[in-house]
């Protein structure tokens, strides 16, 4: 009987052990960097940057570890809704990605002081909100040089998603190359006012075409999908923008001018994760960078001399002889 006794309370002080040990034990998802993201607005499925964007949080998802939440504005009506939300997930880190985030980034930030942001695509003063921005006219001027060397009505066109200074840098960026290739060349420029109207796009295209445009750049989200298409329908060239968009129009696009922001949000949120902090106020990326560049050439075959051309346009550009 004693023995009996001595066993049990023996079992009954390893389990009082046993749970004191799983009461200490830290919850690993409590360990794990918590990234928020309020998308832009389209949101995803935009074949453009907010797809990029979820790619890069996908990749740290996987390789660093990590975890994350979003929201998109059609759940949201507002970007504040959005942002408040996640300040009260608690979030380590909460991104609002694109220019039109910013006054209800800054709105959130100052009520709640404490809490990292990260902004994408603007410049905010706000101490409690880094700035990340990208060189799109040094992109955008390798576009332009590979649509010179391409169109054979020199003529070429520039559809952007609002007349807005962003969108304005990839206007620029794109005439200021063409012009460098041609001086003569004429370059058609149109703004949509609209990020998400693929039909849209594809009026303004078409437009384009009619004024003998044949290559076509767009900045202008998935109302920039509806102008690969109709270039592919009527077979003229595009080149797209923020991803390799070859896959939506095969026929069409020779080549996109990519804005890394899958590869800057991955970076930064390992920076993050490594460091528990942000080194600069302002993280700006270019060519340099690898912020800006263009996908692969494709449906269009340049010659040695065409290759030469487009070397000397990159070599500028990472030397400072090009000015916007």
């Amino acid at each position: 009987m004693k023995t009996t006794i001595y066993y049990f309370g023996l079992l009954l002080l390893l389990m009082v052990v046993m749970s004191g040990c799983a009461v200490e034990e830290s919850d690993p998802v409590e360990t794990k960097t918590k990234i928020g993201i309020m998308l832009s607005d389209v949101g995803l499925g935009d074949q453009s940057f907010s797809d990029a964007a979820f790619d890069g949080l996908v990749r740290a998802r996987d390789e660093l570890g990590i975890i994350f939440d979003y929201r998109e504005l059609r759940d949201t009506e507002t970007y504040e809704q959005g942002l408040i939300e996640l300040v009260e997930a608690e979030n380590d880190l909460i991104v609002g990605l694109g220019f039109m985030v910013q006054q209800e980034l800054e709105a959130v930030a100052n009520q709640y002081p404490e809490q990292r942001f990260l902004l994408v695509d603007a410049v905010s003063e706000v101490d409690n909100i880094v700035s990340l921005t990208f060189k799109e006219d040094e992109g955008s001027y390798l576009a332009g040089v590979i649509a010179a060397l391409t169109t054979e009505t020199n003529t070429i066109g520039f559809i952007g998603g609002d007349d807005v200074p962003l969108i304005q840098k990839f206007a620029n960026g794109f005439v200021e190359g063409a012009t460098a290739v041609d001086p003569d060349i004429e370059v058609l420029v149109e703004y949509a006012g609209d990020f998400g109207n693929d039909v849209l796009g594809a009026e303004l295209a078409k437009d384009m075409i009619e004024q003998e445009s044949d290559v076509l750049y767009s900045a202008a989200g998935f109302t920039g999908v509806g102008v690969l298409r109709e270039a592919q329908q009527n077979g003229v060239y595009a080149i797209g923008v923020d991803s390799d968009q070859f896959y939506y129009a095969e026929e069409a696009v020779i080549t996109s001018m990519l804005k890394n922001v899958d590869v800057a949000l991955f970076e930064t949120v390992q920076e993050i994760q490594q460091s528990n902090q942000l080194q600069s106020r302002h993280i700006e990326l270019g060519l340099a960078e690898n912020g800006v560049g263009l996908a692969p050439i494709r449906v269009i075959q340049l010659s040695s001399e065409q290759e030469a051309r487009l070397k000397e346009a990159e070599e500028a550009l990472l030397r400072g002889d090009v000015t916007f």
